[in-house]
């Protein structure tokens, strides 16, 4: 925020929200009663991330804008990429940096695979591969990326995005709400 000179206060929602996104409501409508309250001008770094437009009747109601795109894939690649994906194949199952560094809290421990891992096909058994929208690629993520691979006994496909869609989308929220 600092670089780009935006007059911006970020409010982190819960990653985990995105495994209940029905609570994703909530929590945004306080983050935005919040900031209102305080004379802030208000975007929502958020797409749509499960919520059915309910997230975009939350930005009606209070005159705020969010991110474009049904998730945050959609934000990191692009929808028509995205779309194209997971048309070409359906059983695609998507990685972001977040989601590797986070995986065994977010997705193991979250889905009680940690405790029940016979539960992996009931969960996981349709997927056909595993595609990585890599944002801010490394050595450590890459090794997290092959051991989660491992995991689901699946192929690896990189996409290398970068975060530019990301601070293009955000830098258009921010200038349209100022």
């Amino acid at each position: 925020m600092a670089r780009r000179g935006w007059p911006a206060a970020v409010r982190s929602l819960p990653a985990v929200l995105h495994n209940r996104p029905q609570k994703i409501i909530m929590e945004a409508e306080r983050a935005v009663v919040s900031a209102l309250a305080s004379g802030r001008t208000v975007v929502l770094a958020y797409a749509d991330c499960g919520t059915y437009g309910a997230l975009d009747q939350l930005c009606a109601r209070y005159r705020v804008r969010r991110l474009p795109g049904l998730h945050c894939y959609d934000v990191f690649a692009g929808a028509p990429r995205v779309a194209a994906m997971f048309e070409a194949e359906p059983g695609s199952y998507v990685l972001t940096d977040f989601l590797l560094r986070s995986f065994d809290r977010s997705v193991l421990a979250e889905l009680g695979l940690d405790r029940h891992p016979e539960l992996w096909a009931d969960y996981f058994g349709h997927y056909t591969r595993l595609v990585w929208l890599a944002q801010q690629p490394s050595s450590a993520l890459e090794a997290e990326a092959d051991r989660v691979a491992g995991m689901f006994g699946l192929p690896l496909t990189r996409v290398d995005t970068g975060v530019s869609r990301l601070e293009q989308e955000l830098s258009t929220l921010v200038k349209e709400a100022s």
